[in-house]
Order: C-alpha cells, then structure tokens, then sequence
C-alpha cells in the first residue's frame, strides 16, 4: 500500500431546505390559516478517526466530499427531512487544518474520534412558523442557508511512543525489525526506508510500546536536501527518541558530529522536538573498530545523555538491555502523568 500523509481535500456541506408557504383549504375549514412547514437542515461533513486506517490514500483520490441538502418544507405543516452526513475516515492521529486560515479544526488522536470539520446550512422557516394574532396569514417564508464550502489540509502524525533517529545506514531498520514482527526493507545503501514504519516492541509480560523508525536525515534536511525533514511529523507525538549513531564511520577525532548533525535539524524543525529525551545508541559493536569509536562517543557525551548505549542489531547484543531501559522510562513517564492528573483532579 502506498504510504500518503499529507493531502488537501474540499468538503461541502449541505444547503438547508428552504421554508414552504401554504394555506390550510379544507372543507368546511374557512380561514385555516398557514401551515407551511420547515426546511430540513443540510448533512453534515463529519471526520472520524478509524484505527483500521494507516494512510491517507483513500482521501489522495477523493477530492470532493459533499454532504446532502434539507428538503424543502411543505403544506399541512409538513417538515422536510434532514440531509445526510458525509463521514470522512481518516487514520488515528490526523491533524485537520483549514486550507484558507490555517486554523486547526481538529486532532483526531484516538480511535473513535469525531468532529464536524463542514456544518450544513439551516432550513428555513415555513409561513406556519411566523403565524400570529397581528399577521394570520403570511405570506412569506425563509430560504435555507447553505452549507459550509471549506478547502481543508489533512495531515498525519503516527502515534508512536518512541521514535529511532539517525543517519541513512545507522541500522534503524535493522534494529526495527530485531525488536518487533514489522520486516522493512534492508540494503546496504543510503534511503533503503522511504516511508516510516510502525512496530509494537514487547518488554514486560503484558507490556508494550509502540516503536517509529523514520527515514534518515542528513546535513540540510529542513532544506530539503536528502529526504528532507517531512518525515520528522511522526516523532513529534512520541515520549522519548532512540538516537542511533553508526558507530563504525564515527570519526574519532570529532565523534559527536553526526549526533550534533541530527540535533541540528531536529531544533531547526521543531525545538520541542530536540528537547525530548534521547537514549544515544552506539550500533555495530560487533566490528572491533566500532567499540573503540564508542569510548571516544561517550567521553564527549554531555552528562545528560549518558550512558552510551552500545549494540549490535545484526548480533542482537546489547539489544534487550535496550528495550528495557526504554520500556523503564516509559512505565515512569506514565506514572507521573497519572500522579499529576490525579492531583489537578483533586
């Protein structure tokens, strides 16, 4: 299935049904005054957010969602019918922006979600509904209003707890693929991954996280060099990042540049997402080279970012040591969002 995150569609909501005049004429029924009914209102274009959904494929194709209009009122005070809602399915995290303001309509983060992202047009009033001791028999009534007419852009955020980082052939892949059942594509050659893939990693009995591994970055992502950096949406949401370094092309010298070089992008798209917590992986210990490169990593290191990490994907070393940890950090990140809605709560 082809991977779509971004698309822009136009939804039209449906016009309210317009108001009737009529007269009651009936036998033996003089003067039987008004009894023009109400316009039905216009469907609504409703979004909601399905969990079987991962991409936005369906929407690439499907430009224009239209809801339907009221029906008109009639006589003997007769109400016309609602019009029916379109519902728009889009994946769990999408993000609904107005294509014209750039307003957010809504974030659909869990499964189930809904909101009206066009609101139908009210149905006018029949000659019925303005009937009165001063005026028995008007002779007008409303129009009905149309339906919202809106551009939107439909952008999504995979859910992930945690997200793997890093340079084209750091092995994220790999790595992905070792922690949990997904089997990305693996090669031995720079944007093997050119979409971002989603694993759920088992690390306690009955726990879990879900995992995201990004298509590499490299110097000039926020320019659009490489990949650029429209991937990096995906790890927004996430709690923690796994920076993984090749730790074989590491220049002793200078081994923190390929970490900085990641940072630097991460801050120039999105300086939230350069402060969340990073575990720093060193991969590919099993090649002699690579361990020596990893001392001189962790001397340089900033205290707050060690322990250095040290893992082989392909050999599996050091790799459940890993999920522990960050299934540890997970479990007391989860803690303490529970201990402080408890207390804004109370």
């Amino acid at each position: 299935m082809k991977f779509i995150d971004e698309t822009k569609i136009r939804v039209i909501a449906g016009d309210g049904g317009r108001g009737c005049v009529s007269f009651r004429r009936e036998k033996f029924v003089p003067r039987g005054g008004p009894d023009g009914g109400n316009g039905g209102a216009g469907g609504d274009v409703i979004a909601l957010a399905d969990p079987q959904l991962t991409t936005l494929l369906d929407l690439r194709y499907h430009k224009e969602c239209k809801a339907g209009r009221g029906q008109h009122g009639m006589g003997s005070d007769c109400h016309g019918r609602r019009g029916e809602d379109f519902v728009v399915k889009v994946p769990v995290g999408t993000i609904i922006r107005d294509g014209r303001t750039g307003e957010t309509l809504g974030d659909l983060n869990t499964a189930g979600d809904r909101i009206v992202i066009a609101a139908g047009g009210r149905g006018g009033k029949g000659n019925a509904h303005f009937g009165s001791s001063t005026n028995r028999s008007p002779r007008f009534a409303q129009p009905g209003e149309p339906g919202e007419d809106r551009e939107l852009e439909i952008e999504l955020r995979l859910l992930a707890d945690v997200g793997i980082i890093g340079l084209p052939n750091a092995g994220k892949s790999t790595l992905i693929s070792v922690i949990s059942a997904v089997r990305p594509k693996i090669a031995d050659y720079p944007f093997t991954t050119l979409v971002p893939n989603l694993g759920v990693v088992s690390y306690d009995e009955g726990k879990s996280f879900v995992v995201a591994d990004i298509p590499g970055l490299i110097e000039g992502a926020h320019e659009g060099h490489g990949l650029g950096d429209k991937f990096l949406r995906h790890v927004t949401r996430t709690s923690m990042l796994i920076h993984l370094l090749d730790a074989v092309t590491i220049d002793p010298e200078n081994p923190l540049d390929d970490w900085l070089t990641i940072n630097r992008e991460l801050e120039l798209f999105d300086p939230e997402l350069a402060a969340k917590p990073q575990i720093v992986v060193a991969n590919k210990i099993d090649i002699p080279e690579a361990r020596a490169n990893a001392k001189a990593i962790e001397e340089k290191l900033p205290e707050r970012y060690r322990p250095l990490h040290l893992i082989s994907a392909v050999t599996g070393e050091g790799v459940r040591r890993l999920v522990q940890k960050v299934g540890m950090y997970l479990d007391e990140a989860r803690r303490l969002k529970e201990k402080a809605g408890d207390a804004a709560g109370s």
